[in-house]
């Protein structure tokens, strides 16, 4: 090979390197390929088999579409989802998905994305801001109708007369705020139905049976029924409920929310009562959503996800259909 093609064959190879390389802040090029979307997404945790299908919801989604995707566990803490928004507006994201642990507290951050002109896509929870404008859109379940649903199952399953105790969620977060509303909304009106207990579960199986094992404790049988706001604290209170000696489904009414695979399976087994679906399969919408944004397209404040009611009589015929 003379010098002249070798020196041609090198100089293209540099060329080439150089428009591959390296993207901002000298980081490597991601798998997702050169001029790929970025998109950040800071996820609340893993405290229930709910939130890890959405997770895989927006990951599958993601590689489905070829986006880098750029992944933060917050552990169920704000301040670690603070800090990942902060990182992704340092790395200049596309955009940003965010499932916020809690309604409050997000303003400064926000206001930081929208100086960077990063749009930002609400999944699953709500938030309070003095302006709506800090995020895009919000995609998500009416939680408020979700609890009415489950007061209204309840109500019509004991002929409105009932003692509960209530399982609530995360404090301070959307679904725990507004499945106590809706589900106070139609108890309130209903003199029969009486909330003895209630006490928050922190939407996890473990800490659901350690608040269900003191309400047995100090109310017996006294408990007909129990509501929880996640499936995976009825599961924990299940369990509760066995250890004590009683027969969940049957000595004590158990409802919740969510409608995971492992309450249809408690309900085939007989030991959950109903569960009003919650659907967190958003990663198609989520990124639709992305996309519409960087075209430059409005979108309404809230897309509203459409659940429904699930008892026992229909969990053996429909869980084989089940996504999640």
């Amino acid at each position: 090979m003379n010098r002249s093609l070798l020196a041609i064959q090198v100089g293209v190879a540099l060329l080439l390197a150089a428009l591959g390389g390296c993207g901002p802040a000298g980081e490597a090029p991601q798998e997702a390929g050169a001029g790929a979307m970025t998109v950040g997404f800071s996820q609340i945790g893993a405290e229930s088999q709910w939130r890890t299908a959405e997770t895989e919801s927006i990951r599958s989604e993601a590689a489905k579409r070829g986006v880098d995707l750029k992944f933060s566990d917050a552990q169920q803490k704000q301040e670690n989802q603070i800090k990942a928004l902060r990182a992704f507006i340092a790395q200049g994201v596309d955009a940003i998905i965010l499932a916020p642990v809690v309604e409050t507290g997000w303003e400064p951050v926000l206001r930081e994305a929208q100086r960077a002109k990063i749009p930002v896509v609400l999944v699953d929870r709500g938030i309070t801001v003095s302006d709506e404008a800090l995020y895009a859109t919000l995609i998500a379940s009416d939680f408020v109708a979700e609890g009415r649903m489950a007061a209204e199952w309840l109500a019509r399953k004991t002929n409105g007369q009932v003692n509960i105790v209530e399982l609530q969620g995360t404090p301070g977060s959307a679904p725990a705020i507004d499945r106590k509303k809706g589900f106070a909304e139609v108890i309130d009106a209903q003199p029969g139905l009486t909330i003895i207990k209630s006490q928050s579960g922190d939407f996890t199986r473990a800490k659901g049976k350690e608040v269900m094992e003191a309400f047995l404790k100090a109310e017996g049988d006294r408990i007909q029924a129990v509501y929880a706001h996640n499936d995976d604290m009825a599961l924990g209170a299940i369990q509760a409920i066995e250890e004590a000696g009683k027969k969940p489904g049957t000595d004590i009414i158990v409802v919740s929310i969510d409608g995971v695979r492992g309450a249809f399976e408690a309900m085939v087994a007989g030991k959950l009562n109903c569960t009003v679906e919650c659907n967190p399969l958003l990663g198609p919408a989520a990124f639709d959503a992305v996309e519409k944004l960087l075209a430059g397209e409005t979108l309404p404040k809230k897309t509203v996800v459409q659940d429904q009611v699930f008892d026992q009589a229909v969990a053996k015929d429909v869980i084989d259909s089940r996504q999640y």
